[in-house]
C-alpha cells in the first residue's frame, strides 16, 4: 500500500514537471507572437521606433526571465532524476530526459471532409 502511494506521488510530480515545462514553452511562443504583433502595430500606426522602444525593452525582459525559468525547470528536472535514485522501492517513473517522460495528454479525432 505504501509503495503504491509513493509511486503515485512520484508519478504526480513527474506529470506536473512536464506540465510546467509545457506552460513555459507556451508562454515563450505567446511572447514571440506578441512581439510580432507589436512590430506590425507600430508600422501600421506610423509610430517612430524611439517612442515605442520602452515596451519592446520590457517585453525583452519578460522573455529573458522566461528563458531563465525554462533553464531552471530543466535543472529541476535533472535534480529530480538524481533524487529519484534515493527513494526506496520506486521503479523508474520517468523524471528525466534519458527515459520517457509521462505522455502529454493530447486528444485526436478521426476527422473527415463531408460534402
Amino acid at each position: 500500500m505504501r509503495k503504491q502511494m509513493i509511486e503515485n506521488a512520484v508519478y504526480d510530480v513527474a506529470t506536473q514537471v512536464r506540465s510546467v515545462e509545457d506552460c513555459i514553452e507556451a508562454a515563450l511562443a505567446e511572447i514571440a507572437e506578441l512581439q510580432g504583433r507589436m512590430v506590425r502595430a507600430r508600422g501600421i500606426a506610423g509610430m517612430g521606433i524611439g517612442p515605442s522602444h520602452e515596451p519592446f525593452e520590457k517585453l525583452a525582459g519578460a522573455t529573458s526571465a522566461l528563458v531563465g525559468a525554462r533553464g531552471s525547470m530543466a535543472g529541476c528536472h535533472a535534480a529530480l532524476v538524481e533524487t529519484q535514485k534515493f527513494i526506496p522501492g520506486v521503479r523508474t517513473v520517468a523524471f528525466g530526459d534519458v527515459v520517457p517522460c509521462p505522455e502529454k495528454k493530447t486528444g485526436s479525432a478521426d476527422l473527415r471532409v463531408v460534402a
